[in-house]
């Protein structure tokens, strides 16, 4: 605790985000419409089952998720999964960790942004998606330089409208499922609409669980949480820290959430789509606007351009999020002295200095990838092997804090061993199923974090 006062005091972090701060940034990373981009893609993996797909996603993040709140209480610091590494498993671990989840946070918010670009596009053509993508990189990133406390209450009222329009296509679904049926079975979201693969099932969540990568971006403001209220003990009966126990259960509650909302809309939009999951495996360029062709054959136009547009402001907004956990990455890392210490600057208790890093970097790559015609596919395909990998470390941390080294007395071995075996299991499952380009590149970033990592010894013995 008196290390963690001493870091915290270092740092000037301001502690002004509540429960529904966090909530907000965690949905808006993930965006409650995620599945909207990659709807056809998942249904043509899975021969159907995209709901199924969802479901097993959920269930495979759940043990992510429990893993956080574990790690959370015991490093209520930024940093996230970089620091809860260093904690279970040392420091060259804790830095791998921290450089490869930096790949997903440096590249998830260039993909959201790519998305708003294409939607705008899409509603006014004659401006191309570039600029739209420049344009939102911008917006978003002023915002964060005001200021996180600035930036969760534009994001409240965003977020706030994507749940309106998820809500008016979840009422218009069903109203035109009990008027006019469904276009394939009623159970073939959850058993395909072709015969039944686990193994493409499994090849699909290695896609969905882009959808979901964000929820853990929240226990990167762990160090801003205000402090007091009823949450201080409920997790370790010791009252360890209020806003450890508010960012454990955000993140929780997260990913329930996003889990019910991404199975229950595409679920839907799965029975409306008078595509089937093989048409979509034989004609890849249908799968981009799979959902948006559903709803525009069943409901009407006017809900494809409602959800265009709150695509539009919802991707911008997701990546202001993931801008911001970047940033507190790359100031986490800075101010232990594993990328350069002037990351570790803050301006009025903003990261300013790894923010502004954080925004270049996603700007290059977005605005690449816009001016691109397969851009997106290249930035989707290796975005989320990063965080799989800094996962699969968070689970082999949980182990070691709890189970190995027994820091915090004898171990719970459902909690601290069962739970992020199975969890780190899955996550490995799901690595080796996905595409080849991105394990390439995840190797690649692997190997060049181990020489950076080599460097650093070398210079800190000499």
């Amino acid at each position: 605790m008196a290390e963690e006062a001493q870091i915290t005091g270092h740092t000037g972090l301001r502690r002004n985000l509540g429960f529904r701060d966090l909530v907000v940034y965690g949905l808006l990373f993930i965006a409650p419409m995620a599945p909207v981009g990659i709807f056809g893609t998942l249904d043509a993996k899975s021969h159907g089952a995209v709901a199924l797909v969802y479901l097993v996603a959920t269930v495979a993040m759940a043990f992510t998720a429990f893993s956080y709140a574990q790690m959370v209480r015991v490093a209520p610091l930024a940093g996230s999964v970089f620091t809860y590494a260093r904690k279970g498993l040392g420091d060259g671990p804790g830095f791998i960790a921290g450089w490869m989840v930096m790949l997903d946070y440096m590249l998830i918010p260039a993909v959201a942004y790519l998305f708003a670009g294409i939607a705008m596009e899409a509603l006014v053509p004659e401006v191309d998606r570039w600029v739209w993508t420049g344009l939102a990189v911008v917006i978003t990133t002023l915002l964060n330089l005001w200021g996180v406390r600035a930036a969760a209450l534009v994001g409240f009222a965003v977020l706030a409208m994507e749940t309106v329009v998820l809500l008016v296509f979840l009422v218009s679904a069903i109203v035109v499922l009990v008027r006019d049926g469904a276009q394939r079975d009623w159970w073939s979201p959850l058993g395909g609409d072709a015969a039944f693969s686990l193994g493409a099932v499994f090849g699909a969540v290695s896609v969905a669980v882009l959808s979901y990568l964000g929820f853990d971006a929240i226990a990167s403001f762990a160090e801003e949480v205000t402090e007091g209220g009823r949450e201080a003990r409920w997790m370790d009966g010791g009252g360890r820290r209020a806003g450890s126990a508010k960012v454990a259960r955000a993140v929780l509650f997260c990913l329930a959430l996003a889990g019910v909302l991404f199975v229950a809309q595409t679920y839907l939009v799965a029975l409306l789509s008078p595509v089937s999951s093989q048409e979509l495996a034989l004609e890849p360029a249908k799968q981009g606007s799979a959902f948006y062709d559903a709803v525009d054959a069943s409901v009407g136009g006017w809900l494809h351009d409602l959800v265009a547009a709150s695509k539009a402001i919802g991707a911008a907004f997701a990546a202001l999020a993931g801008q911001a956990a970047g940033g507190r990455l790359l100031f986490a890392m800075g101010r232990d002295h594993r990328l350069p210490h002037v990351l570790a600057r803050t301006d009025g208790g903003v990261p300013r200095v790894a923010l502004l890093v954080s925004a270049t970097v996603t700007m290059i790559a977005a605005v690449w990838a816009a001016r691109q015609d397969d851009g997106l596919d290249h930035l989707v395909s290796v975005v989320d092997i990063g965080a799989l990998t800094a996962f699969v470390l968070l689970h082999a941390s949980v182990v070691g804090w709890f189970a190995i080294r027994r820091m915090e007395g004898p171990p719970h071995w459902g909690r601290h061993v069962a739970a992020p075996l199975i969890g780190a299991g899955i996550l490995i499952a799901v690595i080796i199923e996905a595409a080849a380009s991105a394990q390439v590149v995840g190797v690649i970033w692997f190997g060049v974090g181990l020489v950076v990592l080599a460097v650093q010894g070398a210079a800190g013995r000499s």
